[in-house]
């Protein structure tokens, strides 16, 4: 084989890849964007407001650490909501079901349907185990957003190496004797 042919051959396989890297890296971009706007724009419809630093509501030990740092902002984002469901609405629902799940009081609610303030409890439940669920998608969708960015940032340097690597199969290209055999 000629040593032309395979620089011309490496030089076009470098381009290709170039051109699938810058690609994808768009695609990537659109991805995170599009996933982070979803979950921006749905967590703030939501109008939910992390207590102030002050407030006694996030003072319990079992929240502070965790919701301190959001004190007194708007949920908005993954981390916030992960934060939020899982240190905020878990306590106070560890609290409501005294240890309890729903479907243990949803089960007892069940077999005594004339207590009504089982059946307020396992309400309560449903409901705080429903809204902690929905923020916790929240929170995948916006670390699948993170990973989208990351995911683009690596495929622009990739490309850039292709980039540089093809550019210098042209070099060789050029610079090689037509007759040179490998």
């Amino acid at each position: 084989m000629r040593r032309k042919t395979l620089d011309l051959l490496l030089t076009w396989v470098g381009g290709v890849i170039t051109v699938g890297l810058i690609g994808a890296s768009g695609l990537l971009m659109w991805g995170y964007s599009f996933a982070n706007s979803q979950v921006r724009s749905q967590l703030a419809a939501q109008k939910i407001y992390f207590p102030a630093k002050n407030s006694p509501e996030i003072q319990n030990p079992l929240i502070k650490p965790y919701l301190t740092p959001f004190a007194g902002q708007q949920l908005v984002n993954g981390r916030q909501a992960e934060a939020y469901a899982d240190h905020f609405i878990a306590v106070h629902l560890e609290e409501i079901g005294a240890g309890k799940t729903y479907a243990q009081i949803s089960a007892a609610s069940q077999a005594d349907p004339s207590n009504a303030a089982l059946a307020k409890q396992s309400q309560l439940m449903f409901q705080g185990q429903t809204l902690r669920s929905m923020l916790l998608t929240a929170y995948a969708f916006g670390t699948f957003a993170v990973i989208a960015q990351w995911a683009t940032a690596s495929a622009l340097v990739l490309a850039l190496v292709m980039l540089a690597l093809t550019l210098i199969g042209v070099y060789q290209y050029r610079r090689r004797d037509p007759d040179e055999v490998i």
